[in-house]
């Protein structure tokens, strides 16, 4: 009489063969092989006495380097917030009907992705020789109602901000047509024949399904931003991180352990941004990813039975995922 063996769902199938797992030496390999070289790469970084270490961690947490933390995070948050206001302006106006906005929206996208974001810096810095006065008027004509010298306003800070920001917006804009060209069509049709107007479908049908896609590559470019921060040297503004932690190192002579605590400041913020992407991630991709389908862990009956199963599938296969659809997600 053939063996019964006793599967996940309590059926008796006879003859049920056990497979064992196949070996994997290469993977085994390649991981004892990258973890020796790690282990190499540390045992190096903390053993070589030209890093000095005593004098990283006494600047560590030093007040002009924490002063320049702090510059290079308000930095970067008011860049990226303009940027990406500009940005879904600038993809909406690609995506206009009226030639005049897509031309300007073109424009505006080859000109600030085509020149290197140190020379725009440059010419913002020197917005107050080019522009001495900023003035509101009559165009066309010398009557003006106000004016008010370009110096007051576009400062070092300003001029570091607006640089990163408009040259940003340049790239973050086509990510945005990249996620707003992914929503089906059929979503703004469905919804222009419930009566919803193009700014309600915008704002809430094609904007929160489009956020899947555009938090990705907008949380590197966030982070490409915190790194560029240490261009604004351009403006010249001398109160980032970078510039700081220069200053010290050119007062002590010992460039190499001040260039470490920029790294390990650099890393620590990125860390931090890129938790904060994950969850943003998490959030937006509610009702798109994939779940277990199965029951594992449970006995039958099941309640609903066998969830996910199709017609002739095997019942106790409970790692098999569902073809999963957007089922739905509020802004």
């Amino acid at each position: 009489m053939a063996k019964k063996e006793v599967d996940g769902e309590g059926l008796n199938i006879p003859n049920c063969i056990k497979a064992r797992p196949v070996r994997r030496t290469g993977p085994i390999v390649a991981a004892v092989i990258v973890a020796l070289l790690a282990a190499m790469l540390i045992q190096g970084l903390v053993t070589n006495e030209r890093l000095d270490w005593p004098t990283v961690w006494k600047y560590l947490f030093n007040e002009n380097v924490l002063n320049g933390v702090g510059k290079t995070l308000e930095l970067t948050v008011i860049s990226m917030v303009v940027a990406i206001i500009l940005s879904v302006i600038l993809a909406i106006m690609r995506k206009s009907i009226n030639p005049v906005l897509r031309g300007v929206s073109w424009f505006f996208i080859w000109f600030f992705r085509g020149t290197p974001v140190y020379t725009q810096l440059v010419f913002w810095g020197l917005f107050s020789v080019l522009i001495p006065k900023i003035s509101l008027g009559i165009p066309f004509t010398d009557v003006a109602f106000w004016s008010i010298d370009s110096s007051v306003v576009v400062t070092a800070f300003n001029a570091a901000w607006i640089g990163l920001a408009l040259n940003e917006a340049a790239y973050l804009s086509e990510i945005v047509r990249a996620g707003l060209e992914a929503v089906d069509t059929g979503q703004t049709e469905a919804a222009e024949a419930l009566g919803m107007n193009r700014t309600l479908i915008m704002r809430r049908i094609i904007l929160p399904q489009a956020m899947r896609i555009i938090i990705p590559p907008t949380g590197n470019e966030t982070i490409g931003m915190l790194k560029s921060t240490s261009l604004v040297l351009a403006v010249p503004y001398t109160l980032d991180l970078q510039f700081a932690t220069n200053a010290i190192a050119n007062r002590l002579y010992k460039p190499i352990p001040l260039l470490l605590v920029a790294c390990i400041w650099y890393l620590f913020i990125t860390s931090v941004m890129m938790i904060l992407q994950a969850q943003l991630e998490k959030h937006f991709g509610k009702g798109f990813n994939a779940r277990p389908a199965g029951a594992k862990g449970k006995q039958p009956p099941y309640d609903p039975p066998y969830p996910g199963k199709s017609d002739g599938e095997q019942k106790d296969n409970v790692n098999k995922l569902n073809e999963a659809t957007f089922t739905g997600l509020n802004a």
